[in-house]
């Protein structure tokens, strides 16, 4: 129960004042004692002898019985508009009502935001068979920095004069990511931009990493950024035997488990430490990517590591992980 700051009397309180009166205190002394006046007394007193000590709990303000309710056929009229994506005070305009009678209506209705028109889409969640059957790319654009940032110090002043376009500053850095659709075994490197030959250098290195780990790539999942759809990554992927697929316009949720990893790289690796430049925390990117695929439980196959997807032999494991 929320009592408000200046209440003189709690559901305790109104108790101890009852049984004040009900033990010889006139209503008068014992509203004064309270600090309220003797109708307040009364009032508790009359509600505890018809109805015990539940009658002392704080009941709602609104009225039992509304003199002029909206009516029904309103109410049904008020939905249909709404149904037809008109703003409340369109709906309100015509039907004559107002604006703030029209919001309760569609707030009890459960449609007071337009999205809340159309049913939510089902999730979808799919897991290929087999790790290299699908690997999921993407890129994350973070900032250099010479010294700790806001996020440290707290210090906004001047942060953004670093990364101006006058070739003085600290610039950016991106860090591709790639990452297993059946194992969750991740892959990220460091690069200047995000341009087709920084695409392609990544493309070529996922392969090679994966391929160190017994895994054959048979395709890849990107955006519609513009170093995927360039002609030097088609072509890579070509000379690589891959098959490219790329995720349908504003739909970031198709390559979900991507956008779900740079999350997590964000949070336990790029904002976890108070890093003293971004060369330092470039330097810690691939010993927390080894925490990420050896020894890190991942929700998303059962709270298990990443690497034991593969169903490597204690050997191979030993070799693997120096």
């Amino acid at each position: 129960m929320n009592i408000h700051k200046n209440a003189r009397l709690t559901p305790f309180g109104r108790e101890r004042l009852v049984r004040h009166v009900l033990g010889g205190q006139t209503p008068e002394a014992a509203a004064r004692a309270a600090g309220v006046c003797p109708r307040t007394a009364r009032k508790w007193l009359a509600r505890y002898r018809a109805e015990g000590v539940a009658g002392l709990a704080d009941r709602s303000s609104r009225p039992r019985k509304l003199r002029r309710p909206t009516t029904a056929r309103t109410v049904k009229r008020i939905i249909a508009l709404r149904r037809e994506r008109r703003t409340g005070k369109h709906i309100a305009r015509e039907v004559g009502i107002s604006p703030a009678t029209v919001s309760r209506v569609l707030k009890r209705a459960g449609l007071s935001r337009l999205k809340d028109l159309e049913p939510a889409e089902p999730v979808r969640r799919y897991e290929r068979s087999a790790p290299g059957e699908m690997i999921h790319l993407d890129i994350k654009k973070l900032g250099r920095f010479e010294r700790p940032g806001h996020r440290v110090t707290g210090d906004r002043t001047g942060q953004s004069n670093p990364r101006s376009h006058d070739k003085k500053g600290y610039g950016w850095e991106y860090v591709h990511v790639a990452i297993d659709d059946h194992s969750r075994l991740s892959f990220s490197q460091i690069h200047p931009n995000e341009k087709a030959v920084s695409a392609v250098r990544h493309l070529k290195a996922t392969v090679a990493w994966y391929r160190e780990l017994g895994v054959t790539v048979e395709r890849i999942m990107t955006d519609n950024g513009s170093c995927y759809k360039s002609r030097a990554f088609a072509k890579a992927c070509k000379s690589l035997k891959i098959k490219h697929i790329r995720t349908k316009p504003y739909t970031p949720k198709t390559n979900g488990k991507a956008e779900r990893f740079i999350q997590t790289a964000l949070r336990e690796w790029a904002y976890a430490r108070a890093y003293q430049t971004s060369d330092q925390r470039a330097a810690d990117l691939p010993l927390w990517t080894h925490l990420y695929n050896w020894h890190r439980p991942h929700g998303g196959i059962k709270d298990q590591t990443p690497i034991s997807r593969l169903g490597l032999n204690r050997d191979n494991l030993l070799r693997l992980h120096t």
